[in-house]
């Protein structure tokens, strides 16, 4: 039997459990494993299982359900280990939606594996309910969920005739990220966020941060990728890869955490726009051994428990607000219509320059040295 694995997410690489389930279904037949996610990566690397989870693309979970769909595996499993059981039903839901609308034949299994050695862990079989989730529900003592308890307890409401989403699961105080911008903060158990014209326009549960939906911009409520709280919980050891360093002083420039910051992993250094992106990327680019530039205004909304920083990083914070007008000006000045240059030699080439273009904007600034 050949068999697919999506692992989405950190918490079920960190937790030690994405591991022992491929190693449990090789009892089964031959296993292929891919990320689903972004922030998964990370974790991959950490725990040395590049060799086991292809994380060589960056890919959302559907996409990679439907590549093992297209090689014609005979069963395809979801390993997931969501905040609570409710928020990984209710993703897993949406993933296999999703997956079906990008499918021509929706005959191949689709099994989700949620919150595994969790009291509340569960098993769903989307589509198919196959004697082996009888034998894996037994074996790692899940309980077994039916797609019709999942749709009747956490997604079936009243059209309202609005644009709506209710995120499950979530405690006051967390950070609501829509896209991997932080839109707001919760303030309740319940929340709910509202669309109008493909924008957010209110919320239910939380406060709305300004800025942040001026960054998301247009969104499409009901495929948009939601999360609150940390993305990463665990305490980790970071992994750092070696690799050569380009010949050249490649400087890239990066102003939104939701893109690929992966793609930056050959860079001699980043510059990093926003408080949330310099956190995320200068954590993910420290296992490159890849120092940062961040443009920061101490606006920071915590997304992950410990970030780590490359030594020789540099961080200008300057006056609330100004960090956006500090990096447009960066942008155009540096880099042009591009994403890299190769016109300077040293980071400290850039420090000056950045210094020398913060200055023309005349705000206030304190600048932090990673030693």
């Amino acid at each position: 039997m050949k068999i697919g694995v999506v692992v989405h997410g950190p918490n079920v690489i960190d937790s030690g459990y994405a591991l022992k389930l491929i190693n449990l279904l090789k009892e089964y037949g031959e296993v292929s494993s891919r990320l689903g996610g972004t922030m998964g990566r990370t974790a991959v690397i950490d725990a040395s299982l590049e060799n086991v989870i292809d994380i060589s693309r960056k890919l959302v979970p559907s996409d990679s359900l439907k590549i093992f769909h297209d090689d014609n595996v005979d069963v395809i499993f979801l390993l997931n280990y969501g905040k609570s059981n409710v928020t990984g039903q209710v993703f897993g839901y949406k993933v296999y939606n999703h997956y079906k609308e990008k499918i021509s034949s929706n005959d191949i299994p689709v099994i989700q594996i949620e919150r595994p050695g969790e009291e509340d862990g569960s098993i769903i079989a989307w589509n198919n309910n196959l004697e082996i989730v009888n034998e894996l529900s037994r074996k790692l003592n899940l309980a077994i969920v039916t797609p019709d308890e999942v749709y009747n307890s956490h997604i079936r409401q009243d059209d309202a005739g609005i644009n709506q989403r209710i995120v499950h699961g979530v405690s006051p105080g967390e950070n609501i990220m829509v896209n991997s911008v932080v839109i707001g903060k919760t303030n309740s158990d319940k929340l709910t966020l509202i669309a109008k014209d493909n924008h957010i326009v209110d919320i239910v549960g939380g406060e709305l941060k300004q800025h942040g939906l001026e960054k998301l911009g247009e969104v499409d409520l009901d495929s948009a990728i939601i999360k609150t709280g940390l993305l990463r919980h665990a305490e980790v050891t970071p992994r750092v890869i070696s690799h050569e360093k380009p010949n050249e002083f490649k400087v890239a420039f990066l102003d939104h955490a939701g893109e690929d910051v992966y793609k930056f992993r050959d860079s001699s250094l980043v510059i990093t726009i926003g408080d949330d992106t310099t956190l995320i990327s200068s954590d993910i680019l420290f296992r490159f051994d890849i120092p940062v530039v961040g443009i920061t205004d101490g606006d920071l909304d915590k997304v992950v428990e410990y970030g780590f920083k490359v030594k020789n990083s540099v961080i200008f914070e300057v006056e609330s607000g100004f960090d956006d007008i500090c990096g447009q000006d960066i942008k155009r000045i540096m880099f042009g219509d591009k994403q890299v240059t190769y016109d300077y030699s040293s980071i400290e080439d850039v420090h000056d320059k950045i210094i020398e273009i913060i200055n023309n904007i005349n705000c206030k600034y304190k600048i932090n040295y990673i030693n």
